[in-house]
């Protein structure tokens, strides 16, 4: 091919992108527990809003324009901060646009006008409203995050920071992958294990159907001494839950605290999934913020 002809495939390909975005119809999820609050905008991207990280097989034009659309159906302002992540439990305190891209998986400010994201594909995205003293914090907790106790360290970083306390804080939890379709190795449990006194009930067994191994049991035979594990027995680890019950423990009261009941993997129309998709997909993202506009008066639901 030709530099001319790949230079007029690539503009082919981008004015599709921008004639397909600009067709899109948004679908954006909202925790009915956070509109609770007038001062704060916040959302989590579905695929129908387009890749809005910037993975392999996505042009950065696309990725942008995508962007652009999904903060203006959110009223959020043009001011996105998001990270690199690293599956970590760095947070970093936002006071104004960084001037070189960060690496971690938690942001926190109370600085309006700034739209905090998360970009999640399985991982379950968390975000946290201060009612009192209006601060918001977005976090990228896989298990390693989980494990890691990100959300509660993002909560002491903003009770540090801004003087936030568990009973004004509102919780929202977006779509990941649920405990139907995450399977994991014991080293992951063994994880858990050594950091929550309830993690054996995050855990459930579920036995893997093969036709084939019922019919045929002895061809599945392994040499494993007894009680060294079934290789037709999965683990499957409930890591919304996980993290409910962290921002439970912490003293969120359950009724401020929204947690999405669908699966990424199980709903791959609706959804980006890492896991059901092999690596190859699009990332979706969650995003808070304060509104620039209105004024500072106790807003009535922290007094619900």
């Amino acid at each position: 091919m030709s530099q001319l002809a790949g230079q007029l495939q690539l503009k082919a390909v981008a004015t599709l992108a921008r004639s397909a975005a600009r067709k899109r119809t948004l679908d954006i999820i909202q925790s009915p527990v956070l509109k609770k609050l007038s001062w704060l905008f916040h959302g989590f991207s579905t695929r129908a809003n387009g890749g809005l990280g910037f993975v392999p097989h996505e042009t950065r034009e696309g990725v942008q324009q995508n962007r652009r659309q999904y903060l203006t159906a959110l009223g959020a302002p043009a001011n996105l901060v998001t990270l690199r992540q690293i599956h970590s439990d760095v947070i970093h305190v936002i006071t104004s646009p960084p001037a070189e891209p960060l690496a971690g998986d938690g942001l926190i400010t109370n600085v309006p006008g700034l739209a905090l994201g998360i970009l999640t594909a399985d991982c379950f995205p968390v975000l946290l409203a201060d009612s009192r003293n209006r601060a918001v914090g977005v976090f990228h907790a896989g298990w390693r995050g989980t494990v890691a106790r990100i959300a509660e360290k993002g909560l002491g970083l903003m009770r540090r920071e801004f003087g936030a306390r568990p009973e004004d804080v509102y919780a929202a939890i977006g779509p990941g992958i649920q405990q139907c379709c995450y399977e994991v190795g014991e080293e992951v449990k063994s994880k858990f294990n050594s950091q929550f006194a309830y993690a054996g009930e995050l855990f459930r067994e579920i036995k893997d159907s093969n036709p084939v191994r019922e019919k045929y049991p002895l061809l599945f035979m392994n040499m494993r001494a007894p009680g060294h594990g079934d290789l037709c027995v999965k683990l499957h680890l409930d890591l919304q839950d996980a993290n409910r019950r962290q921002l439970l423990s912490l003293g969120i009261k359950s009724s401020r605290i929204f947690a999405s009941s669908e699966c990424t993997s199980c709903n791959v129309q609706r959804f980006f999934s890492h896991r059901a998709e092999k690596g190859k997909t699009g990332r979706m993202m969650a995003v808070i913020g304060i509104k620039e506009s209105g004024a500072r008066k106790s807003d009535e639901a922290s007094r619900g």
